[in-house]
C-alpha cells in the first residue's frame, strides 16, 4: 500500500489481537489496539481511521451498541469479530451498519483479505471517472467503483449494505422493489421483523445523495416499496 491505512482493533483478548496485529503490520497497515470499547471509541472519534475490527463481547460495552454510536458520526468500515454465530446476530450486525461479520475461530489471513476488501478511499479523495463503470440510466450522475458509487469522480461513502441496496435499485430499470427484495439484494435473509430496517438504509443513502442534490433519485411507492428513477414524476 502506498500509504499506511489505520486499522483499529477493539478486542479484549490479547492473543486474538496479537495475531491480527502481526498480519496487518506485515502487510503495511498501521494498527491501534484497544481492549475496551470506551478507549476504542475515543480514538475513532478523534482520528482518521480506515477500518474498525470490533468484538461484540467487550468488557465495558456491547459491540452492537458501540457500532451504533460510531455510525452516528462516521462511515468508517466496520467488521464484527465475535464468537456469536447465530443468524440473528449476523443479521443485527449488518442491519445496524457493519460492513462484514466474522466468527471466531477465524483465519488471520482471511481477515486480512476481508479488511483489504472493505477499506474504501476517503469520500474527499477524487478518483478518475474513467475508472468507474458507468450505469446506463445514470451515466452523468452516479457511477460504480470499488464497492461504492461516485458523483463526478467523488466517492459517496456507502456501507456494504447501502451499496448493495443502491446497486439493486439502479439496475432494476425503475421497477419497484419490495423491502423483501432489497433485503435479499443485501444478502440478508428476509424476515418480517427486519423488513422495516430497509427504510433506515434508504434514509441513510438519501442523506448521502443529498450532499449532491440527488436524494430524490430514490422514490417511494407507498404500500409497495422503492424504485430508482431520474424522472421528476
Amino acid at each position: 500500500m502506498s500509504a499506511k491505512a489505520t486499522v483499529v482493533i477493539i478486542e479484549d483478548e490479547p492473543a486474538i489481537a496479537d495475531n491480527l496485529i502481526h498480519v496487518l503490520e506485515m502487510d503495511g497497515f498501521n494498527v491501534c489496539w484497544f481492549a475496551t470499547g470506551e478507549q476504542g471509541l475515543a480514538y475513532v472519534a478523534g482520528n482518521n481511521v480506515e477500518l474498525v475490527v470490533l468484538d461484540v463481547g467487550l468488557p465495558d460495552v456491547n459491540g452492537f451498541e458501540l457500532c451504533k454510536t460510531i455510525r452516528e458520526f462516521s462511515d468508517v468500515a466496520i467488521i464484527f469479530l465475535t464468537a456469536r454465530n447465530d443468524e440473528i446476530d449476523r443479521v443485527v450486525g449488518l442491519e445496524i451498519g457493519a460492513d462484514d461479520y466474522v466468527t471466531k475461530p477465524f483465519s488471520p489471513r482471511e481477515m486480512l483479505a476481508r479488511i483489504k476488501l472493505r477499506i474504501k478511499k476517503p469520500v474527499s479523495t477524487p478518483i478518475e471517472v474513467e475508472n468507474c463503470n458507468s450505469i446506463d440510466i445514470t451515466a452523468s450522475l452516479l457511477q460504480s467503483a470499488n464497492y461504492d458509487y461516485c458523483v463526478n469522480g467523488q466517492m459517496i461513502g456507502l456501507t456494504a449494505v447501502e451499496f448493495k441496496i443502491l446497486d439493486k435499485l439502479i439496475n432494476s430499470n425503475a421497477n419497484v422493489l419490495s423491502r423483501e427484495q432489497l433485503l435479499l439484494a443485501a444478502d440478508i435473509a428476509p424476515s418480517a421483523s427486519y423488513e422495516r430496517n430497509i427504510d433506515s438504509h434508504i434514509k441513510a443513502i438519501r442523506n448521502k445523495l443529498r450532499s449532491y442534490g440527488l436524494d430524490d433519485l430514490i422514490k417511494t411507492k407507498r404500500g409497495f416499496g422503492y424504485f430508482y428513477s431520474e424522472s421528476s414524476l
